[in-house]
């Protein structure tokens, strides 16, 4: 499955309402990635980084969701 169109140029999309960010490299192959994004979509309570990257995302207060962690554990 491939990202959902709004989100096809970034790789990190931060959802404003928990400060959590998700790897969308993910969805569409994690369940829970993919129910998290589309109810960033829902909502429109979404936030994109530049530059792309998870240290930006860091930067501005977001933390990687536990996904990504197990995903770096591996």
């Amino acid at each position: 499955m491939s990202k959902p169109t709004k989100f096809e140029q970034y790789r990190y999309v931060g959802d404003k309402r928990n400060q959590r960010v998700y790897d969308l490299e993910m969805y569409g192959t994690d369940e829970r990635v993919t129910e998290r994004v589309d109810s960033l979509l829902e909502s429109e309570t979404f936030a994109v980084f530049g530059p792309d990257t998870l240290v930006e995302a860091r930067n501005r207060g977001y933390r990687p969701d536990r996904s990504i962690m197990q995903a770096e554990e591996e």
